[in-house]
């Protein structure tokens, strides 16, 4: 038996919603804000297709995900298709010269080990790192409406 559990986290930054998205739409560059994603590439025969590849505290995971919906300016939604299950979105609200990106993500852990290890640790640290990895997106965001992107926010 396999248990999901989901984290939704969301920020808000001071660019217009039409960047905002724009720098979430190129997967490939998200390993530039996001800290436990080592790479993704998209899958240059099926551009919903791209596979990831994550690592932490000497742990490495990749999957192939697909696009399920792409809304421009509103959503981007995923589902895992292979590798670590997992699926989520990222929705984008215009505030009018700013945007709050809400990123949720689930992921399964087979049964009781999930429950375990989202109670004593891995919910807290998930969380924590998708709300330090907005932050960064948001200082990566300021930089990008000032002028050419940023190789690294780290």
């Amino acid at each position: 038996m396999t248990d999901w559990l989901e984290h939704s986290v969301q920020v808000e930054v001071d660019v217009p919603i039409e960047l905002a998205w724009g720098l979430w739409s190129d997967l490939e560059q998200m390993p530039r804000w996001m800290q436990w994603i080592e790479s993704v590439e998209v899958l240059a025969d099926n551009p919903d297709l791209s596979r990831w590849k994550l690592t932490s505290g000497g742990l490495e995971f990749s999957w192939l995900s697909r696009i399920l919906q792409t809304v421009p300016h509103q959503i981007i939604q995923w589902e895992s298709v292979d590798g670590l299950p997992n699926r989520g979105a990222v929705r984008f609200y215009d505030r009018k010269g700013s945007s709050i990106v809400k990123l949720t993500i689930a992921y399964a852990i087979p049964g009781i080990l999930g429950q375990l290890m989202d109670n004593l640790f891995l919910g807290r640290a998930v969380e924590g790192t998708l709300r330090n990895d907005l932050e960064r997106f948001r200082t990566y965001a300021i930089a990008a409406r000032a002028g050419p992107p940023p190789t690294d926010v780290s």
